[in-house]
Formats: C-alpha cells, structure tokens, sequence
C-alpha cells in the first residue's frame, strides 16, 4: 500500500534476514538482547551489537537507541526499549517506541525500516492493539511529511500472527486514507443522563480507558445524525433532548491524531447495553 511517497508492506518472515536500512529491536531499558528477535540479531549480526548497546546504558522507557547492524544485511539497529525492568507493556510505551524508531530513523535519513509485532513477546501486549497502534504511528510519519523514508516494513515471525498484522495494518490504513482523509477528523461525544447518572463506555481499541459515547462523523452525516448513530450503536439508546454543548479542538487532545469534537448533552431513552467498539458500559 502507497501513503504518500512511502510504501507500506507486511510480510512474513524472519526480520533479521531483510534488506532494509533499519530493524527495530524490542526489548527492556537495561537488558538489550531479550525475545527471539533480539537472540536472532545477537547470533546473525555478531555479539558485539549487543556490547554496543549496552555500553549506551540504560534507555528511558519508550526511547531508542542506534547501532550498527553487524552481519546483518540492514546497516542499523534501532533498539527501543518497550518494557521496564518488570517486564510490564502497555499502549503508552508501544506507541512511544515506535515514535522514538521513526524519530531515530528519521535522525540516519534512513529510506527503509522494517518493525516486529513491538511488545507482544516477552511484553505480552495484545497484537491486534500493537496492528492498530502502529498503522496510527505510520500514518502520523505520513501525514506529517518530511522524512526519507520510502518503505515501511511490519514482519511477523509466523502465518497467524502475519495474517492478523496484514488485515488490521492494511486494513486501518485503508479505512482512514479512503475514508477519513487526513483530518482534522471531525467527532461527536455525548453526556448521556439516564437515572439520574451519565452514561460512559470502555473502549475496547486503543487508546483504552473510559470514555464518554461517541465518534467520527461519517461522511454525509450531519453532526446531530453522527451523535444519534454513535449513541445507539455504542449504548443502544435513542436520544431526547439533544444540544449541542461546546466544541474542543487541542490538536494534542488525542494521541491518535488531530480531532476536533462537538460535545452534546442528550437524555437517553431505553435500557443502556454496551455495543459496537465499547467492551463495557
């Protein structure tokens, strides 16, 4: 797939073997060489990459660092550290990773780099998550411009793992540049009362947490007909009483990317049950 002047590509296959400038490196702020990615870079490229590391000391959690690549037919490592020392992940360190790797590739001028599945081994972060934090990272380099990078390479180690990466990278990418364009993204949120409380949902993809009902506009949609729509699909209410509250527009609201959404405040009518995107309510 084409962004822009780069080309985007998932495959399968062992990382360490692909002709690309870079490779990223997963691995903990202190011990570098950790999951198969890091033994098949420490046993193909020569244990002196891991010596080079190391000697860097530790790196902050969710930063990265740059070697030379050994034996390797790439001619850089970016390791980035996912984990801390207690082996924990989460969406925050993963997208910061692959923001210091295209931070990092960006600083070599670097014209292709190729990611794993970023903290899915060791750092057990749910792949379909990792897909989709690191199409939004592709997407933010595209969008934002100014890079030499020409090819992007994701490669999984295994034909699930691969199938998986190749429908929900491609598959994002495809839905925001056919669909969505390049923003700002026009949104929707509602404050729901219903008995004498307000409704909120768990967001079942990235970035998790609660959050009020809501979502992107579709094209063709007025914003009231956006809000209706996102209200019933998340929380299976009908909306009464519906207004339009104020507008936040902070283009570092969301780590996504720039969204700009119009609040309403509505009753809800029926009996509140999560759906759509919305794990919980």
């Amino acid at each position: 797939m084409q962004i822009r002047d780069i080309e985007i590509n998932v495959v399968q296959g062992d990382i360490t073997a692909l002709k690309v400038d870079a490779i990223v490196n997963a691995a903990n702020n202190e011990l570098w060489m950790v999951g198969g990615v890091a033994r098949a870079i420490k046993e193909k490229g020569g244990v002196d990459i891991e010596a080079r590391a190391v000697r860097q000391g530790p790196v902050s959690v969710g930063e990265a660092v740059v070697t030379e690549a050994g034996r390797l037919q790439a001619r850089y490592i970016i390791h980035t550290a996912t984990m801390g020392l207690d082996d924990s992940t989460d969406e925050h360190l993963v997208r910061a990773s692959c923001a210091s790797a295209f931070r990092r590739a960006g600083e070599l001028g670097v014209s292709s780099i190729a990611f794993p599945a970023l903290g899915c081994g060791v750092g057990k972060f749910p792949p379909v998550a990792c897909a989709k934090i690191l199409a939004q990272e592709i997407l933010r380099v595209a969008r934002d411009g100014g890079t030499a990078l020409k090819e992007i390479v994701v490669c999984l180690p295994d034909v699930e793992t691969f199938q998986l990466f190749e429908k929900q990278v491609l598959g994002y990418l495809r839905h925001v540049k056919e669909d969505l364009a390049w923003g700002p993204y026009i949104c929707v949120d509602i404050i729901i009362e219903v008995d004498g409380g307000i409704v909120i949902i768990e967001r079942s993809n990235p970035p998790f947490g609660w959050a009020l009902p809501g979502g992107f506009v579709d094209r063709g949609e007025s914003l009231e007909t956006a809000a209706r729509r996102e209200a019933r699909e998340e929380t299976s209410l009908e909306l009464e009483e519906l207004k339009q509250f104020r507008t936040y527009s902070d283009p570092a609201r969301d780590p996504r990317f720039h969204t700009i959404t119009t609040m309403f405040t509505a009753r809800g009518v029926g009996t509140p049950k999560a759906g759509d995107d919305a794990k919980g309510l």
